[in-house]
């Protein structure tokens, strides 16, 4: 105690400093609001199509045996190691102990059983049913272990594991989990306000590392203009996929954001339809490959978001295979492969489906190949008539479309394709494929199948649909590409 007047303003000051020294605005922060377009229609991955889903509730709420890195590898997750037979046929799933779901309830190998059982069930709803379909058998060998028996080989098996419709949940909450998902991931589901949000709480009893955030909200806003402005006024902390490519260079001039431009699951490719004359001649798919300039494209149809492909491979892929350069821009090359395939006054059609990516894209192609002499009837389609009339009955020369299912170059084997390609070379490097689970020769075999079709001309390989988005310049950890349909929050935290 002091009567001097000095003496107690000095303390008084003192406190307040000290105080001040503690107080939440020098800690980090501790919660993040993630803007999406779509809101997802319920909180199942393993019973619904959207993806929107994923992107709540992936990596953050769910968790399965394996999962997608942010480069589009495969790391454990609820498993810890596995072993693969010789054969290829058994692979034996040692799990994480000391798991629990977010209801208290304890994981173990009967839960491994249970959802993979359900997903392969004659009256599954899981939208990818076929990625478990080579699955035989499911045995408990204890409640640390899992034995799946396939039917045949996969050597795609440990990757179909890392989707989200691949997940783990438990017998006791799985039918409610539409509504009130309930998994083993580091967040806890805390609330769905229709229309308007998703909050993610931390899980203060998971198994794994510790998560950064205290809380996440995923906000949906689908008008492109309340996007904007909600970023701007900082009531969203990152959108890693904006609405709005156009408005991107707005926030690029302003030091409080960081613009995004990763690469997605989607190639988008100029398709051929590779039984119809003229276009079975190798050479004038190779002379249609010369005459695009891509980054063209980029720039014109997508305001410069996307990445150049020379094949039908994500970028973003440990096993990718940069080919561009196989099919760089060469219009007098293509005028000599035109001339070298005896074709001249050729006129092909162009279907375009209703993605801005397509049409826009597609004025741009149609202008390219008519300066090496190829002439373009353009006709705009929606969805359905292209399904119809281009995907089922292969009524088209050329058309441009996005394929945004992971790591699905096993396409070009189907003799059915829309592109009707089917090589038998092609279809053997897969066949080699399925049956290869050691990493170095699926990493081989991968680039093997990118080079043959690459070097077969089989489509014109445009780029790589952009993840285009902005964040807070402060906030690290958002993954710049989207390797899956995911907002992966793991490893999400504020910059100090």
């Amino acid at each position: 105690m002091t009567n001097n007047p000095i003496a107690a303003v000095a303390a008084s000051i003192l406190a307040l400093g000290l105080t001040l020294g503690v107080t939440p605005a020098m800690a980090a922060k501790m919660d993040v609001t993630i803007g999406m377009q779509l809101e997802p229609p319920n909180l199942d991955p393993t019973g619904g199509a959207a993806a929107a889903i994923d992107e709540v509730v992936y990596a953050n709420v769910f968790e399965g045996l394996t999962r997608f890195g942010a480069d589009g590898s495969i790391l454990p997750a609820l498993a810890h190691s596995w072993e693969i037979s010789e054969d290829g046929l058994t692979y034996t799933f040692k799990l994480h102990q000391g798991v629990k779901f977010h209801d208290g309830s304890d994981f173990d190998a009967e839960d491994v059983k249970f959802s993979l059982d359900r997903a392969r069930a004659d009256e599954s709803t899981n939208a990818q049913k076929a990625l478990f379909a080579d699955i035989a058998s499911v045995e408990v060998v204890d409640p640390a272990t899992v034995k799946v028996t396939l039917s045949k080989p996969n050597g795609s098996f440990l990757f179909n594991m890392a989707w989200g419709d691949a997940v783990i949940v438990a017998p006791e909450t799985a039918a409610d989990n539409a509504a009130k998902p309930v998994g083993t991931g580091p967040f806890v589901f805390a609330e769905w306000v229709k229309g308007d949000r998703v909050d993610l709480t931390r899980n203060p009893d998971y198994w794994g590392d510790a998560v950064k955030l205290d809380h996440v909200t995923f906000k949906f806003i689908s008008d492109p203009t309340a996007a904007f402005a909600a970023m701007m006024a900082g009531d969203i902390d990152a959108y890693p996929a904006f609405p709005a490519p156009e408005n991107l260079v707005q926030f690029e001039a302003d030091s409080r954001f960081l613009v995004i431009n990763g690469s997605s699951e989607g190639e988008t490719i100029l398709a051929m339809n590779n039984k119809k004359p003229p276009l079975d001649n190798i050479l004038v798919r190779q002379a249609i490959a010369h005459a695009i300039d891509r980054q063209a494209i980029i720039d014109g149809a997508m305001f410069g978001y996307g990445t150049p492909i020379g094949t039908h491979f994500a970028p973003h892929n440990p096993a990718y295979v940069d080919l561009t350069a196989q099919s760089a821009h060469d219009p007098e090359q293509s005028r000599a492969l035109l001339a070298e395939a005896g074709v001249s006054d050729l006129t092909l059609s162009l279907k375009l489906p209703p993605p801005s990516y397509a049409r826009r894209g597609g004025e741009i192609v149609a202008a390219q190949l008519r300066e090496v002499g190829i002439n373009v009837d353009i006709t705009n389609v929606e969805w359905a008539q292209w399904l119809e009339d281009v995907f089922k009955a292969k009524n088209f020369d050329l058309t441009i479309v996005s394929h945004t299912e992971p790591m699905d170059i096993g396409i070009y084997a189907r003799d059915d394709y829309y592109f009707q390609y089917g090589d038998p070379e092609f279809k053997a490097i897969m066949a080699d494929l399925d049956k290869a689970t050691d990493p170095a020769k699926r990493t081989e075999l991968m680039q093997a199948a990118q080079k043959k079709i690459a070097d077969d001309y089989v489509n014109a390989y445009l780029f790589q649909l952009a993840r285009a988005g902005v964040i807070n310049a402060k906030l690290k950890g958002i993954w710049p590409n989207s390797p899956t349909q995911a907002n992966d929050m793991t490893g999400v935290y504020w910059e100090e």
